[in-house]
C-alpha cells in the first residue's frame, strides 16, 4: 500500500525565498534550492573540490549536509515560529559520484508538535539514487532573549 505524500508546505514558498543556504556551511557547500511545492522541496550541491574526499568522489558528510540543510529548512517552513535543531540523522551512500550536481529531495514522514521526521533522497543529474536519509528534528520553544541589564 502506497501513501499519498504529506502536503505540508506553504503553496507559496519559493526556492529563491528559502534563505538558510545563503550563510553558513550551505553555502560554503554551494546548496541551492530549485524547486518547492506543497509536498517536497529540492535543492542541488555541486560536486566540486568543496564537497569530493580525497579519492574524488562525492564526500558521504557532504550529502549528510545537504540532507540536513533540506529536513532543517523544511521544518522551519512547516513551524516558523519555533526553534528547528537536528536531533538525529543517518545516511546510507548507495552511488558514487565524480562531478556534476546531486540534487536531494525532502518529503515529510511524521509531522508532530515536538518532532518532525523526513525522508531525503539524493540523486544524481541521470536521475539515479546516490544517498538515502532520514532526519528527525526536535521542535522547541525558542528561548526568550535575555534581559537587559
Amino acid at each position: 500500500m502506497s501513501e499519498s505524500p504529506l502536503a505540508v508546505f506553504p503553496p507559496d514558498a519559493a526556492p529563491a525565498a528559502l534563505s538558510s543556504a545563503r550563510f553558513g556551511l550551505a553555502a560554503h557547500l554551494g546548496i541551492e534550492f530549485v524547486e518547492a511545492t506543497p509536498t517536497y522541496l529540492r535543492a542541488r550541491m555541486p560536486v566540486d573540490e568543496r564537497t569530493k574526499q580525497p579519492y574524488g568522489l562525492l564526500h558521504g558528510g557532504a550529502s549528510a549536509a545537504l540532507a540536513e540543510t533540506l529536513g532543517s529548512v523544511a521544518s522551519h517552513l512547516v513551524s516558523p515560529e519555533r526553534m528547528i535543531v537536528g536531533l538525529e540523522i543517518n545516511a546510507n551512500h548507495i552511488r558514487a559520484v565524480r562531478e556534476g550536481f546531486v540534487y536531494g529531495t525532502v518529503t515529510a514522514l511524521h509531522i508532530g508538535s515536538s518532532t518532525h521526521v523526513w525522508d531525503i533522497k539524493i540523486r544524481d543529474e541521470e536521475g539515479r539514487l546516490v544517498c538515502v536519509s532520514r532526519l528527525t528534528i526536535a521542535v522547541l520553544n525558542r528561548p526568550s532573549p535575555p534581559p537587559l541589564v
